[in-house]
């Protein structure tokens, strides 16, 4: 029964993380292709659907615990998810607040860096899928992969920073523009953040491998 329990909260799990990478993936092509709808399915259409993931996928891990008082790794395991609920939860609010930022930027002219942030919502979109699935598979060999993978996006918002900060530099006017952009490109950097987060605890609960804090020199 335990594990019958367990197999119900992945699956409730892998529904949450895939309505999150379509929150992200809706953000950018309403960035992208100026399409305001978009922005405003994921934030009045997606976001409550994913408050109730949250609430659900909460209240089952608390009674699982409470129902089968589950020990070593079936209580890992039940934590764990109850973490990665958060964690996806948090990403569903970068999502919202990309297309909050979005709605402004679309109304007005375009920045340059824009054509990097394509790029930085690809990868970061990648590392939480490939999160997800090396945690169902249990699978350490892609949680260090999608460990690698956090240095590109983190390389693509710095370059953001430095080309906004250039043009802040040159045209006032853009000031809550390139705000708003740097908003965005921080929003993926903590997806791409809370993808590792995933990724180091499946590391743990298959090889009993703690490497937070100190993953790129471990991997």
């Amino acid at each position: 029964m335990l594990p019958q329990k367990i197999s119900e909260l992945k699956k409730r799990l892998i529904e949450y993380a895939t309505l999150v990478e379509n929150m992200i993936d809706r953000s950018i092509k309403g960035l992208v292709g100026k399409n305001e709808d978009l922005f405003y399915e994921v934030m009045k259409r997606d976001e409550p659907r994913a408050n109730n993931f949250d609430r659900e996928i909460d209240e089952m891990c608390t009674e699982t615990i409470a129902q089968f008082d589950p020990l070593a790794r079936d209580l890992r395991m039940v934590l764990m998810i109850l973490k990665m609920n958060k964690d996806l939860e948090r990403m569903a609010d970068h999502a919202v607040n990309i297309s909050e930022s979005g709605l402004f930027l679309i109304a007005r002219p375009m920045l340059r860096p824009l054509d990097l942030v394509p790029r930085m919502a690809e990868t970061a979109s990648a590392m939480l899928k490939d999160s997800i699935s090396a945690f169902i598979q249990e699978d350490s060999d892609t949680a260090r992969k999608v460990l690698e993978k956090d240095k590109i996006v983190d390389d693509l918002g710095d370059r953001i920073l430095q080309e906004v900060t250039a043009f802040m530099k040159e045209e006032h006017d853009g000031i809550k523009r390139s705000l708003h952009l740097m908003r965005i490109a921080h929003n993926l950097e903590r997806i791409a953040d809370l993808s590792t987060n995933i990724c180091e605890e499946v590391i743990y609960i298959v090889e009993g491998k703690d490497i937070k804090h100190h993953h790129g020199s471990e991997i």
